[in-house]
């Protein structure tokens, strides 16, 4: 009799937890609305040159990125590697893709890098990014 009642007591407490759980909705704060860039967790050189930092050289990225149709249709996800050389004048050159996971990410994550204006470091910089596309 007692092992019928802790059972029922089990399952009852189960299924309000669960009944709850799907009840509570989070309503988004103001913050939370804001929509959300990525930034590594490295230290980039290129953004010390970049004006605002790592966190406006991501918004940048984020506002000029455009998911290739192919990689949306696959379902093509990853970090793409793209290594340049900022000019002493702040431009970009030389840009080559590191690390490319397929279906036209690569090419585009080069695009962004080729739009971007850092500020002049009066000297030559290799530098690499890394651009995630998550869908």
């Amino acid at each position: 009799m007692k092992t019928k009642i802790s059972i029922l007591f089990l399952f009852f407490a189960f299924a309000s937890l669960t009944a709850s759980a799907q009840a509570s909705e989070s309503k988004p704060d103001e913050a939370q609305s804001e929509k959300k860039v990525w930034v590594p967790d490295k230290v980039l050189p290129a953004a010390e040159h970049y004006e605002g930092g790592i966190e406006e050289l991501y918004k940048a990225i984020d506002k000029e990125l455009q998911y290739p149709a192919m990689a949306k249709r696959n379902r093509v996800q990853g970090e793409s590697i793209v290594s340049f050389i900022i000019n002493e004048d702040g431009s970009t050159s030389n840009i080559k893709v590191l690390r490319n996971p397929g279906a036209g990410t690569g090419e585009e994550a080069a695009r962004v890098v080729k739009l971007l204006k850092f500020k002049s470091p009066g000297y030559s910089l290799n530098a690499s990014l890394p651009i995630l596309f998550k869908l």
